[in-house]
């Protein structure tokens, strides 16, 4: 069950003055619980609720795992001992795909140590403070708003690079290593002014809009000087 918190005022007028809920739901922030009580569910799902979130609850590990894939950010409210499967192995599982919030009646320091170490948002302690673990939801929602921001963003950047011409492709590793133009013009068989334009060609293409740009992209990439290099 969970313990009443005093700010649960605030947190119900929050929920009051909530904005109409957006079309597009799916893509709204959702929290999933897997616990084997009904009551934890129940009370869990009502807090959430509360305060204008998504909630959809599940008994056991096996039946949250044939949910489907999830849309825009979430968080995962897991409890440690649940049938089929210990929850702490369902997280270990996740491989940090949603951030986590374990709950336990149960919990030792090496168990937190061990869902900490895995990624775990918080590791509660029941029964739990509802402002406690709304904190714990906040912060989980927004460390998944900020992952899947990065995904996105890598995306991009991959499709991006893919609109390069295999010479722009040959020469951003070499850039990137710090080369100069006459330099890369040796190295691949051009003149320099040709490489000049292949250069400027590719920073407009990735929307560099300079070479410590250009190395965090490589970066991200995994581009570096030395990798294959296709030619025209």
């Amino acid at each position: 069950m969970l313990a009443r918190s005093r700010h649960m005022e605030t947190c119900a007028g929050r929920s009051a003055n909530a904005a109409e809920p957006d079309p597009a739901e799916s893509e709204q922030p959702i929290v999933f619980v897997v616990d084997d009580s009904a009551d934890v569910r129940e009370g869990v799902k009502q807090l959430v609720e509360s305060v204008g979130l998504r909630c959809e609850v599940f008994t056991a590990p096996r039946e949250f795992l044939r949910r489907g894939p999830i849309v825009g950010p979430a968080c995962l409210i897991l409890d440690v001992r649940l049938p089929e499967m210990n929850g702490l192995d369902l997280q270990v599982q996740l491989a940090r795909k949603i951030p986590t919030i374990m709950i336990t009646g149960y919990g030792d320091i090496p168990m937190a140590v061990r869902a900490m170490q895995e990624g775990a948002v918080s590791f509660l302690t029941k029964p739990v403070r509802e402002q406690e673990l709304l904190d714990a939801i906040y912060a989980g929602l927004e460390r998944h708003r900020a992952r899947l921001a990065q995904e996105a963003e890598l995306k991009d950047l991959h499709a991006r690079f893919e609109t390069l011409s295999p010479r722009e492709k040959e020469i951003m590793p070499l850039v990137v290593a710090g080369l100069l133009n006459k330099q890369i013009a040796a190295e691949v068989g051009l003149s320099e002014v040709t490489v000049k334009v292949h250069r400027h060609k590719m920073m407009i293409k990735l929307s560099a809009k300079s070479v410590p740009d250009l190395v965090r992209m490589a970066e991200a990439l995994a581009i570096r000087n030395g990798d294959s290099r296709q030619r025209d």
